[in-house]
């Protein structure tokens, strides 16, 4: 869930193995290793969380995301199966 919103759902197992939202990569990516040893890629976010009061049109996590396109500022994505128990808000994830 990102601003109120679910931007991705589904299985345990599927969403902690492919993650498709580009923010539930970034959550995932922020879990701890616990080995100082090896290290993780960790997903850049763009800029600050936008404001919750006061949403502009289109994807709420569009200002942060490296995915952003023009259709990501003109409407917010609906949730789409991607796979019998996987849905996700993202046109970019969904393909």
């Amino acid at each position: 869930m990102y601003l109120g919103r679910i931007v991705e759902m589904g299985d345990k197992q599927e969403l902690f193995s492919k993650p498709l939202h580009p923010y539930t990569q970034a959550l995932m990516e922020a879990i701890p290793i616990p080995n100082p040893e090896r290290k993780k890629k960790r997903a850049e976010l763009r800029s600050e969380v936008p404001s919750a009061i006061d949403m502009s049109a289109g994807c709420r996590f569009r200002t942060r995301c490296s995915y952003e396109e023009k259709t990501c500022r003109e409407k917010e994505p609906e949730l789409v199966a991607v796979s019998p128990n996987h849905f996700v808000a993202c046109e970019r994830a969904a393909k």
